[in-house]
This record gives C-alpha cells, structure tokens and sequence, in this order.
C-alpha cells in the first residue's frame, strides 16, 4: 500500500520521518510512504473548488487541488491530512475538510487527522520520550498541562525544556519558533512510543494509520 502524507511545517514533517517506521514498518516492508511538507496551515478556500496560488505552498489553500489530483492518480491508495486544530472547534474544521473532499470527482481515499491544540500536544503525551530526550525538564509544567487542551501547548513545552522559556524565543523572534520546535521533533521524534502515547488525538492518527493499512 502506498500513502502520501500532507503536513503544515517542517518539523511535523521531522516527526513523521521517526514516526512512520514505528507505524508501518520499513519502507517498502510492505509499504511505501512520502511526507509533503507545507509552509504553514493557511485557511479553507471559500468556495470549495477553489485554490490558492500553488507556488505558496500553504496547505489548506492547496488542499482542494491537492485532493482533486490524488482522486484521479493511480498507485496512492490512501492521502493522511495531518493539522493542529490551533482554536478551531474540531467538529466544524473537520466538516470543512470531508466538504473539500466530497467536491472531488473522484474522491481520494484520505483520512484526517487533527493534533490537539499543537503537534507538541503529542510530546507531552509520552513523558518518559520528553524526559529522555530533555533531562532536565521541568515536571512541574507537565503537572499543569492537561492532555489535548487548548492552552498554548507549544509555549508550556518552551517553558517545561526550552533555556529561559517561551519568553527567551519570543525575545528573539522569527525564526527561532520554527528552528525549535523542529529541534524538538529531531530529539524527540525518534524516542516516542507510539501505544505508551497518552494524546487522544496522537492516538486517533495512530489507529487510523493502522486501519487504513490493515
């Protein structure tokens, strides 16, 4: 079976990269993947036929055409749509998509998949991963974080590993958010476990993967 991947930045693409072996064994070994990594999330087109300038590469703008293309390819039996949720109320983001993917003629076998609020949610959701990874983490932030909620999940992660915490990155600014989180996917990535994962939404992409390729 063969799947293509579709993901907002370039550390959720470093994440699949450790991810998708623990999921779907070595590539090739039956199945074969590839990650499409964007420049952010941008938003759903209005008017569900429509898409965005496809040099930008911002995923929700391109998604429409990007699903209308995989609907008439041959040899992809399956397209995984991986997003933050951000502030969305998941329900309606959610309708927005399976409308995009109802528009198709054909439509392409896709799953999606929310991380809730942030794709850091997921680190949070194997301590013993974020612990191995950042040994000097502060546990007193793990305390205050309730899994999958919507409460600057990236900026607590800052503050539980980061020297100086989220205000020592907003200090600096643009690009450090994006060097870090991808620094985080590198370290961590690679030591999650996939069934120790307490994130329900990790565990949803988790079970929907093995669905699919069962």
């Amino acid at each position: 079976m063969h799947l293509e991947f579709l993901i907002e930045d370039a550390s959720g693409e470093i994440l699949l990269r450790s991810l998708l072996p623990k999921l779907l064994g070595d590539q090739g070994e039956p199945h074969t993947w590839r990650v499409h990594a964007y420049k952010g999330i941008g938003r759903v087109p209005k008017g569900l036929g429509k898409s965005g300038d496809p040099a930008k590469r911002i995923l929700l703008d391109q998604l429409p055409r990007l699903l209308r293309g995989y609907g008439q390819s041959s040899g992809i039996d399956a397209v995984v749509v991986i997003l933050d949720s951000d502030r969305n109320d998941c329900r309606e983001f959610l309708d927005q998509l399976q409308k995009i993917l109802k528009d198709c003629n054909p439509p392409p076998n896709a799953l999606f998949r929310l991380a809730i609020e942030e794709m850091e949610a997921w680190y949070f959701g194997d301590h013993e991963a974020l612990t191995q990874a950042y040994p000097k983490a502060k546990k007193d932030v793990f305390v205050r974080y309730r899994q999958d909620s919507v409460c600057g999940t990236w900026e607590l992660l800052a503050d539980a590993i980061y020297p100086g915490g989220v205000a020592a990155i907003k200090k600096v600014g643009w690009p450090l958010p994006g060097q870090v989180k991808s620094e985080w996917a590198e370290r961590i990535g690679p030591l999650l476990d996939p069934d120790r994962n307490i994130s329900p939404s990790f565990g949803k992409l988790r079970d929907g993967i093995r669905r699919l390729t069962s």
